[in-house]
């Protein structure tokens, strides 16, 4: 059996495309979520066009704050002392496989629960690294763990797959023609492909076709979140920037906490919209259309980096190659790069480039020739 063990929307939208081709190809799997966007994870799956989970854990509240992690984490790892009935309750009494993603703390303990059930791991997106342990934190630290743990790690491109190679990981490795993200991007972007669910064919971000689009910002990470000058270095440079370009803030609702009432006041006066985050495709599709984008998310480097999309990234490192020296610009938080870019980003402009194959297509077969050799060796 494949358990697949997921809880945050990004993990949604990056292994949507693999429960898509499993469901295709009639192989059963068991889907557990975490809880950790527990409010807010069957939006997720009716928009993605996913399956009820078999196995719900944490609350009804989404995990969007430090001391709820660490609550929602202490809870869910009192689990662990009890590995017979946490492979009965979690994983359904099926042994196999329990397949994870990225380095949210979802992975982490997804991880440590399959390792403790007696399950085989496998993490996708294995590999990445800023080679600084707190930074970003935990992130950093996860993706370490977690790539010790798993048998099979399913790394996204060679330069991954070589830094796991350095640290003589035990598993596996299985080097991909891309992240899976590429695939959701093209469902999003083209709902009547085969691989796209009906729930992505829907219109989004409709404009005037002469109206100019918006700039898309997005910050959400803890390193710029609970970092005072960090935060109001963006929200400068958005109030300024707002006065000359529509801009369009997706708000993240821990983003919308660490605006003080005077930051969004400015932002609002500067003509900046400040808008919930919106579904997957239709954020995508803004995403291609913006004339550009600043932004905090790995998930969002990689699609601005597939779709040529000019990206000014509010980090200090990155842990993803992708666009790098091309058309995404590390700030690493300098007013001098940021001013360079906001100068004329549209010389950082290329052509989209996404993949003809199919990285989520290379996982299931990997996965699916697990399953028959696990299969055969545990019948008598």
């Amino acid at each position: 059996m494949i358990h697949v063990f997921i809880g945050t929307q990004a993990e949604y939208i990056k292994l949507a495309p693999l429960l898509w081709r499993m469901e295709s190809a009639g192989l059963p799997y068991r889907l557990i979520d975490s809880g950790q966007h527990a409010d807010r994870s069957e939006s997720f799956r009716e928009e993605l066009g996913l399956r009820a989970p078999d196995h719900s854990m944490g609350g009804r509240r989404s995990v969007d704050s430090v001391p709820a992690a660490l609550w929602w984490a202490a809870g869910l790892s009192r689990k662990l002392a009890r590995p017979r009935r946490l492979a009965r309750t979690v994983f359904g009494g099926r042994p196999g496989i329990c397949v994870v993603h990225g380095d949210t703390p979802t992975t982490l303990l997804g991880a440590l629960m399959a390792k403790r059930a007696g399950l085989a791991l496998a993490h996708v997106e294995a590999g990445l690294r800023t080679h600084r342990w707190l930074h970003p934190f935990p992130e950093e630290i996860i993706r370490v763990a977690v790539d010790r743990l798993a048998d099979l790690l399913f790394a996204p491109d060679a330069a991954a797959a070589d830094d796991l190679r350095r640290r003589r990981v035990k598993g596996r490795i299985i080097t991909g023609s891309s992240n899976t993200i590429s695939d959701a991007l093209r469902a999003a972007l083209e709902p009547h492909t085969a691989d796209a669910p009906a729930g992505l064919d829907q219109p989004g971000g409709a404009r005037s076709p002469s109206a100019p689009c918006p700039v898309v910002v997005t910050m959400h990470r803890v390193e710029n979140l609970h970092r005072r000058r960090r935060r109001q270095a963006l929200v400068c440079t958005i109030v300024r920037l707002a006065q000359t370009t529509p801009v369009r803030w997706y708000v993240h609702e821990p983003t919308r906490r660490a605006l003080s009432s005077a930051d969004q006041a400015d932002l609002e006066a500067s003509g900046a919209q400040l808008v919930p985050m919106a579904g997957y495709a239709e954020f995508v599709r803004a995403l291609a259309q913006a004339p550009f984008a600043i932004t905090d998310g790995g998930s969002i480097q990689e699609e601005c980096a597939l779709l040529g999309v000019p990206v000014l990234l509010w980090r200090d490192r990155t842990d993803r190659v992708d666009g790098i020296g091309q058309n995404v610009v590390l700030s690493r938080y300098g007013p001098a790069t940021t001013e360079a870019f906001l100068a004329d980003p549209e010389r950082f402009r290329r052509a989209p480039s996404l993949p003809q194959s199919s990285p989520s297509q290379e996982i299931l077969e990997v996965l699916n020739d697990w399953i028959i050799g696990w299969t055969r060796t545990e019948t008598p």
